[in-house]
C-alpha cells in the first residue's frame, strides 16, 4: 500500500483529498503548520497521522522522507488570499515559492519522483478567450498568482533536470462539503463567495456584498466556474494514478465547465437554506474579469475524470448541510 505525503492536508481542499486518498486504500500522512489549518479534521475526522510543521524545514522533511516510505506528494500548502498577496508579497514568495522549492529538493535528494501540485487558474490573468484552455496565455495580475507560476515553471525544470514528475492542477473556484457532512470549508478570514452567503443565511453575517452590477452578463454580475471540492479531491486521485502508471508531467484545468453568476449562486443559496439573504450592491472590484470559466476536456480525456457534482444546487446544500452542523456545535 503506498504513502502519501499531504502538505496541507488540514486546510480545505487539502483534508478533501485525503479523505479521497483513504477511500482509494492509500495510507496518508500529512503535514501542516496549522497556520490556517485545523488540527481536529487530521487527528479526529480523518484520523491519520499529522506532522505539525513547514515545507521551509528542510530538516524536518529530510526526517520524513527518512523515515517513511513516501511514494508520492500532493503539495496543499499555500497561502491563497489575493488581495493579502498584494500587500505583503514577501510572505507569499516565502511560503509558496521558496517552501515548494525546499520541498522538491528534498524529494529530489531521497529519490522521490511523484508530485500533484495545486495551482490556479488566476495564473492565465484577464482572460483572452473563453473557456479557458491550458493554452491559455499566462498572463498572472496577483503575486499569489505570479507564485504558483514560478512553481509551475520550477516543475518543468526539475522533470528536465531530475526526471521528477508532476501532475499541476489549475482550479477554477472550489465549493461545495463533503456528501456526508464529515469536512467542510472553514477559512479565517472567509472570502469565498458560498460560504459567505451561507454564513449570511445562518444570521452570522449582515448582508453578502455584490461588487459590480453592470457586467456585460445576463443578469450583470459575474460569472464563474464552481468546482465541488469533492471532484477536485477525486481528479487528485486520479492524477496519482496516471504518474503511479508512469505518465508523463502534464498540467489539467480543473473546473465544472459552466459558469454561474453571483446573483444564481445567492438566489440558489435562497432556495437551499429557505432563509432570505440581505444583499448590499457595491462598486466593481478591480482586475475581476466579467466571466471565468474553464475547459476540462483535456482532464476528461487523460485522466478520465467526471465531475460527479455539477448542478450548483448540489453545491450549495452540501456545503448548508456541513455549516448547518458546525451552526448547531458553535451554539
Amino acid at each position: 500500500m503506498s504513502t502519501i505525503l499531504v502538505t496541507g492536508g488540514a486546510g480545505y481542499i487539502g483534508a478533501h483529498a485525503v479523505l479521497a486518498l483513504l477511500n482509494a486504500g492509500y495510507e496518508v500522512i500529512v503535514l501542516d503548520n496549522l497556520s490556517y489549518g485545523h488540527r481536529e479534521l487530521v487527528e479526529e475526522v480523518l484520523q491519520v497521522k499529522l506532522i505539525v510543521g513547514d515545507t521551509n524545514d528542510r530538516a524536518l522533511l529530510d526526517n520524513i522522507f527518512s523515515n517513511h516510505n513516501i511514494e508520492a506528494v500532493m503539495h496543499f500548502a499555500a497561502f491563497i488570499a489575493v488581495g493579502e498577496s498584494v500587500t505583503d508579497p514577501a510572505k507569499y514568495y516565502r511560503n509558496n515559492v521558496t517552501g515548494t522549492l525546499t520541498l522538491l529538493e528534498a524529494m529530489v535528494d531521497a529519490s522521490i519522483k511523484k508530485f500533484i501540485f495545486s495551482s490556479t487558474c488566476a495564473l492565465y490573468g484577464v482572460p483572452k478567450f473563453i473557456p479557458l484552455t491550458e493554452d491559455h496565455p499566462i498572463d498572472p495580475i496577483s503575486p499569489y498568482a505570479t507564485s504558483k507560476w514560478m512553481v509551475e515553471r520550477i516543475l518543468s525544470d526539475f522533470d528536465t533536470a531530475y526526471n521528477l514528475k508532476s501532475v499541476r492542477f489549475r482550479y477554477f473556484n472550489a465549493a461545495g462539503a463533503d456528501p456526508d457532512g464529515k469536512l467542510g470549508e472553514d477559512h479565517e478570514p472567509e472570502t469565498h463567495l458560498i460560504p459567505l452567503v451561507l454564513l449570511a443565511a445562518l444570521g452570522k453575517r449582515e448582508s453578502i456584498y455584490i461588487f459590480g452590477t453592470d457586467y456585460p452578463t445576463e443578469d450583470g454580475t459575474c460569472i464563474r466556474d464552481y468546482i465541488h471540492v469533492a471532484d477536485l479531491a477525486q481528479a487528485h486521485v486520479q492524477g496519482l494514478e496516471y504518474l503511479l502508471k508512469e505518465g508523463e508531467s502534464e498540467v489539467f484545468n480543473l473546473g465544472n465547465g459552466n459558469g454561474f453568476s453571483v446573483r444564481e449562486v445567492i438566489e440558489t443559496a435562497k432556495q437551499v437554506t429557505g432563509k432570505d439573504i440581505k444583499i448590499v450592491e457595491r462598486e466593481r472590484r478591480p482586475g475581476d474579469p466579467p466571466i471565468l470559466v474553464g475547459s476540462t476536456e483535456k482532464a476528461r480525456q487523460v485522466l478520465g475524470w467526471r465531475p460527479q457534482y455539477a448542478d450548483l444546487k448540489q453545491i450549495i446544500s452540501h456545503a448548508w448541510q456541513w455549516h448547518n452542523k458546525q451552526h448547531r456545535s458553535d451554539d
